[in-house]
């Protein structure tokens, strides 16, 4: 049975990030359509279904290697903020988080040491914050 499912897959694209990302979007919506008994989503469940299973058996590689590319650019920014609210989160006893005035880059200084004097380390440009 493993060597029939290995000789099914062989050539195909199989699963990525898109492929989970719409995976969990096709439940969540429906488990919406069950929770609000709105038919019309179970129909839209069905075809993001339908399109994971068209994406995972394609045998159209560079395609679904490009659209997985384009969806990981869109989503990039937000895996980005979320990761750096998760290390803020982290350090909210024991840093402070500035921005650069200039160059708008984010600086990580030590709490509890009054009045200082940040100086950003790719412009140079330097200002007074209290931590």
């Amino acid at each position: 049975m493993r060597n029939f499912f290995l000789r099914l897959m062989a050539g195909r694209y199989g699963i990525d990030q898109l492929h989970n990302a719409l995976l969990v979007l096709c439940f969540a919506l429906l488990l919406l359509s069950r929770l609000l008994h709105i038919a019309w989503l179970d129909i839209l469940s069905l075809l993001l279904l339908l399109l994971c299973y068209f994406r995972c058996f394609s045998r159209n590689i560079n395609a679904r290697y490009r659209e997985n590319q384009k969806f990981l650019a869109a989503v990039q920014p937000l895996r980005k903020w979320f990761g750096g609210l998760r290390q803020r989160f982290r350090d909210r006893k024991t840093h402070r988080y500035f921005s650069c005035p200039t160059c708008g880059m984010t600086l990580r200084v030590p709490k509890g040491k009054g009045k200082i004097s940040i100086s950003c380390p790719k412009c140079r440009t330097q200002f007074i914050k209290k931590t």
